[in-house]
């Protein structure tokens, strides 16, 4: 990488407005060609916005944007894409229903006397494939391949498209260690094709393996470019945080003390429960004040054990109990009533609503328990709304913007306090932090080990085992859809290669 040479994007002075909102005041970003450029901030600091305005679904109210030297007034998607950008997002936006080959070559097929030519568009998908070193069936539906690999079909559209800056919107928030390290390879080849990368993700160990710069962003304005080889971490978020910058301390101690008194009857206890095709039989048990991790590779059941619980599927096998008394919880209404809250990981699909406030969506559940024939009384609504809105540091915080305007962060936040306002008995976090940034991260945890200690028991899941392990009395280790193992973390001592090495080589229940 040439840092004088001439940048292939360079934004200046970006001014984005929204009602009541300025998004981005004197926003900035240079990119070099044959770069991997990290773009951080905490959630809302405008990262997405000034993504949207390189890549033309914003158009700015000041400032100026050039490509390859050139001034660029990008009208819009199809523009920007004529000018060489290109865009993964995190969750991947193609066809699941069409094939490999059809996603990669969407617009673009190449065409014979009588239309489409399935065997020209195959071939070149094909070739694609195999030039950036991937073992692809290009015939197959991407819906039948892993999120892992329909986030690299992106990547080759982009390739298609001779693409010379290449956005990655939090590409790794839904991929393992493994998926990670094929999507670095790409990126790297990429990277050396001349290629500049524009990286943004919350994942800050990724940023100092991959990228050589960064550009920092907070509350909408430009807080600086900088080496990466010469910032250190607690330097980094000190830029992204400002005065909040002191969180980060939860993050590197264990965020709990004690848990249950030995002999605790637990609150919830599983015995043999399962379901075909989704999660063998397991037994599991939750006292109160008890923090439980579920830890183990994407794919190995976590999700599919916790939905069991909440009634969101059937089980074929087993039984639960309550307070030592057997409760059939066939659907989230039943285990609503028996004290029972789960946040989701697809906050889009199954948690919030987002064409609806953001009052609306955390009253959802509360609403919801007491009957739409019984609304809340307006008093109560805007003292709940804004006690927690406050408490869960919700950006924007005016209750009546809808929830799907804001950052993925906060619409996380909306959806954890819907269900703490439930004051719930058992509280089941489904990834709860995946795609947050260390502040919104670090309150999240630090509002988890407070339910703990005030009684309520927590299951919690995560793919960043760190996070378990600082959190959890206990973590159940999950492999091939069964659970392997139960280890004890009262004192904080277990060990992430420990858990590492029953995952990868599993046990007895």
């Amino acid at each position: 990488m040439d840092t004088t040479a001439e940048p292939a994007v360079q934004m200046s002075g970006i001014v984005k407005d929204f009602p009541g909102v300025r998004a981005l005041d004197g926003a900035g970003l240079r990119l070099l060609p044959g770069e991997v450029h990290a773009l951080l901030g905490e959630n809302g600091a405008g990262k997405s916005t000034l993504i949207k305005v390189l890549t033309g679904v914003h158009r700015p109210d000041a400032g100026s944007v050039r490509i390859g030297g050139g001034p660029a007034g990008i009208a819009g998607p199809l523009d920007a894409e004529r000018h060489g950008i290109a865009t993964v997002y995190q969750e991947v936006n193609l066809c699941p229903n069409l094939s490999v080959a059809e996603n990669i070559l969407l617009g673009r097929e190449p065409r014979g006397r009588f239309g489409i030519s399935a065997r020209r568009m195959n071939r070149r998908a094909a070739d694609l494939a195999a030039g950036m070193e991937l073992d692809l069936d290009v015939t197959r539906a991407l819906g039948e391949y892993p999120i892992a690999v329909q986030q690299l079909v992106s990547i080759l559209r982009a390739v298609d498209l001779q693409a010379r800056v290449l956005v990655l919107d939090e590409p790794t928030s839904s991929l393992d260690r493994d998926e990670v390290r094929i999507l670095f390879d790409l990126v790297e080849r990429l990277r050396s094709r001349g290629v500049a990368v524009l990286f943004v993700t919350h994942f800050l160990d990724q940023v100092y393996e991959l990228c050589r710069r960064m550009t920092v962003l907070r509350n909408g304005r430009l807080v600086g470019e900088f080496a990466t080889a010469e910032l250190g971490r607690r330097e980094l978020i000190g830029h992204m945080l400002g005065e909040q910058a002191g969180e980060l301390d939860l993050l590197e101690e264990r965020a709990h003390s004690g848990g249950p008194p030995p002999g605790t009857t637990p609150l919830l206890r599983a015995r043999g429960l399962g379901r075909s095709g989704g999660i063998a039989p397991y037994d599991l048990d939750v006292a109160p004040g008890e923090i439980v991790g579920l830890a183990g590779l994407l794919g190995s059941g976590r999700t599919e054990a916790v939905r069991l619980l909440f009634g969101a599927d059937r089980p074929d096998t087993g039984n639960v109990e309550v307070d030592g008394r057997p409760v059939p919880l066939r659907t989230p209404r039943s285990a609503i009533a028996e004290g029972l809250a789960y946040c989701s990981e697809d906050r889009k699909a199954e948690g919030l609503v987002a064409e609806l406030s953001v009052a609306d969506n955390l009253l959802l559940a509360m609403q919801a328990a007491r009957g739409w024939m019984l609304p809340l009384p307006a008093r109560t609504r805007a003292e709940l709304v804004e006690r927690y809105i406050s408490a869960l540091r919700i950006r924007p915080a005016a209750p009546d913007t809808p929830v799907g305007a804001l950052s993925g962060g906060n619409q996380q936040k909306v959806l954890l306090g819907r269900w703490l306002i439930m004051r719930p008995r058992l509280l089941i976090l489904d990834e709860p932090t995946r795609g947050i940034d260390v502040g919104a991260k670090a309150e999240v945890q630090r509002l988890v080990a407070a339910q703990a200690q005030e009684g309520t028991a927590v299951l919690f899941v995560s793919s960043e085992l760190e996070e378990v392990l600082r959190l959890s009395h206990r973590v159940v280790v999950l492999r091939d859809r069964r659970v392997v193992n139960a280890l004890d973390n009262d004192d904080g001592g277990l060990a992430v290669d420990r858990v590492l090495a029953e995952i990868a080589e599993g046990g007895a229940q």
